[in-house]
């Protein structure tokens, strides 16, 4: 599929509601209003969900987390129904606020997810959040000389072993705890001293002269497409993409650890239109809906339906469902707490100097 113009299709929803051949009665609901990280859904879904349900769909896209929380704060959340958010900051997001409980009745095709992905630490009710995907954090590079199994940070924090240009993710927390892993401390610490250790090493980076710049991971696997980086830290969604365009790239999940997330569905506090948004949520959930969104997006499916329906390509690649050796050095990144502050003072340092 052409990706650039199914990316210029679903910036076009943004704008306008979609024009289908909808009676007047479908034609006078409420838009559906969804705040979502960019390319993350494919644009016939939506056409399909408006010709089904009659709701118009618009979309908002952001790139960080941080800048998604920042639009709730500044325009509030009765802008939007239904947000995409990580499970790093669901309880970051439930403490001020700016999401609600779901009323699971209303989504009848939940019974579809995987039982691994329900009770999370972060919603152990399974009162906020509904999975939509999930997948990792690694480093797509150009060397097919050398295994993503022996892949280490160094490649992008130590100078000397530094091979052409590269960009680091731009979200305060994925990167920070990224620091910390190759320094073999704890991704989750809540440890101040180790924090700003990890913001020294990334100021250390930012000196380098092959880094150019703090990237979303769309950002960074454009640079690679386009021969900017030699290497980058993105999502391996993004990675696989840049693979598909490129065969001299890999991804790895590097030797000292990395994390897996999985991103939600979450109903704004302030949503103008619940209805709307259920049955975005329960549409999404369809066994077909859940291995098109997959195999477009290239994350892997929490909904377990649908996981016959996966293109078998993208069901055995180990980009997308990586296998137990690598899953070992994964971990899922907590709350940290009273000490989000400490990530956020770091973050700022290492942006700001």
């Amino acid at each position: 599929m052409n990706r650039l113009l199914s990316t210029a299709l679903a910036l076009s929803f943004a704008a306008i509601p979609l024009l289908t051949g909808c009676n007047e009665e479908k034609q006078a609901k409420k838009p559906v209003s969804v705040l979502i990280y960019s390319d993350y859904i494919e644009p016939g879904m939506l056409k399909e969900f408006e010709q089904k349900f009659g709701y118009p769909v618009q979309i908002e896209l952001y790139e960080a987390q941080e800048e998604m929380i920042g639009k709730l704060q500044a325009s509030g959340t009765g802008m939007y129904d239904v947000i995409i958010a990580s499970d790093v900051v669901i309880e970051q997001m439930i403490h001020l606020g700016l999401i609600q409980q779901i009323d699971t009745s209303k989504i009848p095709n939940r019974k579809n997810l995987d039982p691994k992905f329900l009770a999370p630490a972060f919603d152990p009710k399974d009162e906020y959040t509904v999975p939509y995907l999930w997948g990792t954090s690694g480093i797509v590079y150009r060397n097919t000389s050398i295994s993503p199994d022996s892949v280490s940070y160094a490649i992008l924090f130590d100078s000397t072993k530094v091979n052409g240009n590269f960009s680091l993710l731009d979200e305060s927390r994925s990167m920070l705890s990224m620091a910390l892993q190759s320094l073999g401390l704890d991704p989750n610490t809540k440890n101040k001293d180790d924090i700003s250790r990890a913001a020294d090493l990334l100021l250390k980076v930012k000196k380098y002269p092959k880094f150019i710049g703090f990237d979303g991971s769309v950002a960074g696997k454009d640079k690679m497409i386009s021969k900017m980086d030699q290497a980058a830290i993105v999502f391996n969604g993004e990675a696989q993409i840049a693979i598909d365009a490129d065969s001299t790239l890999q991804y790895a999940i590097p030797r000292e650890g990395s994390f897996i997330w999985v991103d939600v569905m979450t109903l704004s506090s302030k949503a103008p239109n619940k209805e709307g948004a259920y049955a975005f949520m329960n549409f999404i959930l369809d066994a077909k809906n859940g291995a098109k969104l997959s195999d477009f997006v290239a994350f892997g499916s929490p909904n377990k339906a649908s996981y016959p329906l996966l293109d078998p390509k993208m069901a055995k690649n180990p980009v997308i469902y990586p296998d137990s050796a690598t899953m070992s050095r994964l971990v899922f990144l907590s709350d940290p707490g009273e000490a989000a502050r400490f990530y956020d003072e770091a973050w700022t340092i290492v942006k700001t100097r």
